[in-house]
């Protein structure tokens, strides 16, 4: 297994407008949530990226495929789409993102989280 590494970081440093991130180099796992002044819903998106990453390389999904995809569609965004790109069916990794989502919510739920609340958050980064 890779080593992990998950860190909290500015909304600005993101590779691109995401709050969640992953990439693979030097043996490591680098995950990149955006500070969202909330430790939990840092949680939340770090979940979500372990879980779609687990999914991804069990599926052989390069990492490449999936920032071209995902960088792309931040730069072709339509006025008023606020999805995320995983949610689109072009996605390399739409089934993978879905799932992950459903294991966010679940945490969500168990820890009390308001899903809205959560989302509002979030969306408020982008």
């Amino acid at each position: 297994m890779k080593r992990i590494f998950i860190q909290t970081i500015p909304h600005s440093r993101q590779r691109y407008n995401t709050v969640g991130d992953y990439q693979t180099a030097h043996g490591f796992i680098l995950f990149s949530v955006s500070d969202l002044d909330n430790e939990k819903y840092e949680a939340l998106v770090a979940v979500h990226e372990l879980v779609e990453k687990i999914l991804v390389d069990a599926r052989g999904i390069p990492e490449a495929a999936i920032d071209q995809f995902d960088m792309a569609y931040e730069t072709d965004r339509d006025p008023g789409d606020e999805d995320e790109p995983g949610n689109s069916p072009m996605a390399p990794y739409h089934r993978e993102h879905l799932f992950a989502s459903k294991i966010e919510r679940l945490l969500a739920d168990e820890l009390g989280i308001d899903w809205d609340t959560y989302d509002h958050a979030v969306m408020g980064l982008s």
